[in-house]
């Protein structure tokens, strides 16, 4: 396939949906400044993209549909691409595999083998995984975008999971500074990894009018119902305050598997009517909790980096947040927000209570440092200036 400007190759799970706002602003960056770019996606449903999307397997489950999908991919690989296959298979071989594991990699990869590219790069790192001699195959550099889940978690669920991946060639994007000292420790060379950290809609995130307090003070996250955010030590801190007599309301926008436990817990700790479950909202709405909202916590267990804590301050929220990995370069403790060991609830009241009873000028002083500092070095645009530096001079 000719092409005269350089072309990406994107692949991702499935077109960027509701929360995934980093990638569809980095698709439409590129494109706008010339790159071409295509998205291989393991399952195609809706999407706005206009660039060109390739389903990367036909597998659904069904033996005899199945089937026939292998029968063609195996004669793709022996008539269609007998060079790529080959290369691909040999590259397999060296890397350690079986025939028989060589030959399902070459029927599960195949349909890249078609596409003439500069740069295949992976959206997450467990998208990378049976997938590590593609880029070589097809002659295309290699690129792995690890974000928090896939980077910390993932090698605990599938020890070894990224062991033939290190030993590859590529360019590595993380997060955050502590991503990249991660990845440093497990032997990847500092000038293969770089950091590039998310990125905000910087004049739709713009305070305007901040509602004056009530005497209610109203809290907010924006996160998934997952166990990785650590909403049980949120509601538990939040049970001391309510112990307090300290008056707030609590919502979580957000949706996720661990509602029905979540809401159980706030019943035990007998704040389920000072808790609002409000589920997955449009960006307008976002932005109006955002304004309404005295303080945002983000009190994660573990978290790459966060754009949602970059839009609360960029709203003029106060935040605190955990130490959880990338939270701790997203927020700079006692300058544009506070940061709280995680797991101690305890510690994360006292940081709240603390944080509502400083003076007006304080909160004005944090919240104008923290909105200057979003707006400077966080903005979508600096963002792609990076992914161009990143696919061009990296």
């Amino acid at each position: 396939m000719a092409h005269t400007n350089q072309s990406i190759a994107l692949v991702l799970s499935q077109a960027p949906g509701y929360s995934e706002t980093f990638f569809k602003n980095k698709i439409y960056g590129l494109e706008s400044n010339g790159f071409e770019v295509i998205l291989f996606l393991d399952y195609i449903g809706p999407t706005e993209f206009s660039c060109k999307i390739v389903q990367t397997t036909s597998f659904n489950g069904n033996l005899f549909n199945d089937t026939i999908y292998s029968v063609k991919s195996l004669f793709n690989c022996l008539f269609v691409y007998p060079k790529q296959s080959l290369k691909h298979y040999r590259l397999d071989r060296k890397s350690g595999f079986s025939f028989f594991a060589s030959l399902r990699r070459l029927v599960l990869n195949q349909r890249f083998f078609a596409y003439r590219v500069d740069w295949l790069h992976f959206g997450f790192g467990m998208l990378a995984v049976g997938r590590e001699n593609i880029a070589e195959t097809i002659g295309a550099k290699m690129a792995v975008s690890f974000r928090g889940f896939d980077h910390y978690l993932s090698p605990i669920k599938h020890p070894g999971c990224y062991d033939l991946l290190f030993k590859k060639h590529l360019k590595y994007h993380v997060l955050s500074n502590s991503m990249k000292q991660d990845l440093e420790d497990r032997g990847i060379m500092p000038n293969s990894i770089m950091v590039i950290t998310p990125a905000i809609d910087t004049d739709f995130f713009s305070l305007h009018v901040r509602d004056k307090p009530t005497s209610v003070l109203q809290l907010v996250t924006l996160a998934r119902l997952h166990w990785i955010k650590g909403l049980d030590y949120t509601l538990r801190a939040l049970a001391i305050l309510n112990s307090l007599n300290v008056p707030f309301h609590y919502t979580i926008i957000g949706d996720g598997d661990q509602k029905e436990r979540l809401l159980f817990t706030a019943h035990q700790l007998g704040i389920f009517d000072r808790v609002s479950f409000v589920g997955k909202l449009p960006q307008e709405e976002v932005k109006s909790y955002l304004e309404q909202s005295d303080i945002y916590i983000q009190y994660s267990i573990q978290e790459g980096f966060c754009n949602a804590v970059l839009e609360a301050q960029a709203m003029g929220c106060l935040c605190v947040v955990s130490d959880a990995e990338g939270l701790s370069e997203n927020v700079l403790d006692g300058v544009t927000g506070w940061v709280v060991p995680k797991r101690e609830p305890k510690a994360l009241a006292k940081k709240i209570l603390e944080v509502s009873q400083l003076s007006d000028s304080k909160k004005q002083q944090i919240r104008e440092v923290a909105i200057d500092r979003i707006k400077r070095e966080f903005s979508v645009e600096q963002q792609i200036g990076h992914f161009i530096d990143f696919y061009k001079n990296f």
